[in-house]
């Protein structure tokens, strides 16, 4: 019984079938991530439910989520902001559409602002 973890079979009561596998329905993949230069990623400011403040989101990253948060490690860094990474999504704190869409270009990636 190779591979056959009891964590992973939590949601199972009682099997008789000595040869069953169990297959998890949320072991999908990670997209890979693609290379800068394939990335097309949007800079856009957004105002909504942030009382007033601005945000800077960038959409549009295909990739793993550590790629993703290395990304957004680098852009607050560099921006001497905070942010946060959620849904494929990077939220800078602040209207810094320009300097990121500049930092973006300069590690090779496509940015647009939208």
């Amino acid at each position: 019984m190779k591979d056959n973890d009891w964590k992973k079979r939590l949601n199972i009561v009682y099997s008789t079938n000595p040869d069953m596998q169990y297959e998890s329905i949320d072991d999908e993949p990670e997209p890979q991530t693609l290379p800068p230069e394939k990335q097309k990623l949007k800079v856009v400011l957004d105002r909504k439910n942030r009382k007033g403040k601005d945000a800077t989101i960038i959409e549009g990253f295909v990739g793993t989520d550590d790629d993703l948060k290395e990304l957004a490690r680098m852009l607050k860094t560099k921006c001497g902001v905070g942010g946060s990474t959620r849904g494929g999504e990077i939220l800078i704190q602040g209207d810094l559409r320009n300097k990121v869409c500049q930092l973006l270009t300069a590690a090779g990636y496509k940015a647009k602002i939208i």
